[in-house]
């Protein structure tokens, strides 16, 4: 019994072309231009435009709701007289501040987390402490320690902003896999080298994703602040401006005031955090 396999002839079939098949998808003009998402989130604001100024008109009641119209105009007035976006500027200066400070922190305790056993449960027992603990309810305490100033500011922003990145970059650091641990280990990589060069990168989309949510409480964090005690080292912020507007019935302005704040909101997320995206996770293809 010849254990030998039967010797097979090579054959190719050549395949013909299909007729008429079309491999280019091809886009009609309307159809490239609403692929740009810049075009959709237009389209969606001018909808909300749309439908603000007609229910403004249709209640007809300045007071309590300005039109569309009428809050542009304030917002241009504002801007022209350099009131709303001095206020603006004061606002983003503590901001700023205090985010950068929130950064610093939440990487020193990541960083402390991921080396040592008492780092990790030092995060842990913090984070279940504080990070459930609303911002603005520390503004008393911290009207007590640092007065009527930025320090106050600053004291609840970076707690507001400290958590969330701290939590985010943890669960990425967790979630690198051993591949790149030994890679980093057999490259003889320790201790901050080692966080910088493989952690980080391999979990920057959770960074990224704390870095966003972030600023988002800290920035309404601030409004809130301000609203409560408005003035910072003897000058308010954007949310004082709200505040001092709405105490003298100038609701057009009081919409402006909030129109700025989601302006900024909608800046920082897509000049910001979504060139930040594309330009390292999107283009290293760690996400789509």
């Amino acid at each position: 019994m010849s254990l030998t396999p039967p010797v097979r002839e090579e054959y190719e079939i050549p395949l013909a072309p299909l007729p008429g098949l079309v491999l280019e998808r091809r886009f009609s003009l309307p159809q490239r231009i609403w692929q740009q998402a810049w075009i959709r989130k237009g389209a969606i604001l001018l909808l909300l435009a749309i439908a603000w100024e007609a229910f403004g008109r249709w209640q007809n009641n300045d007071l309590l709701l300005p039109t569309f119209g009428q809050t542009a105009q304030a917002f241009v007035d504002g801007i022209a007289s350099g009131e709303l976006f001095g206020k603006t500027w004061l606002s983003l200066q503590v901001l700023l501040k205090a985010y950068v400070l929130g950064i610093a922190a939440a990487f020193v305790l990541t960083t402390l987390a991921v080396s040592t056993q008492f780092g990790r449960d030092l995060l842990s027992t913090l984070t279940s402490m504080f990070n459930p603990l609303p911002a603005i309810a520390l503004l008393p305490i911290a009207l007590l320690w640092f007065g009527l100033g930025q320090g106050s500011l600053i004291f609840v922003l970076v707690h507001s902003v400290l958590w969330a990145l701290a939590v985010n970059t943890y669960a990425g650091f967790l979630g690198v896999s051993d591949t790149l641990r030994m890679a980093g280990r057999n490259y003889g990589l320790g201790g901050l080298s080692f966080v910088l060069q493989v952690l980080v990168p391999a979990a920057l989309p959770s960074i990224l994703a704390g870095l966003r949510i972030g600023w988002a409480f800290a920035w309404r964090t601030l409004i809130a602040a301000e609203l409560v005690f408005g003035a910072t080292s003897g000058k308010g912020g954007l949310g004082w401006y709200i505040f001092q507007n709405r105490n003298e019935l100038y609701t057009d302005k009081v919409f402006a005031g909030l129109a700025m704040v989601i302006l900024i909101g909608l800046l920082v997320e897509n000049l910001v955090f979504n060139t930040l995206e594309r330009v390292t996770v999107k283009r290293w293809g760690m996400q789509r």
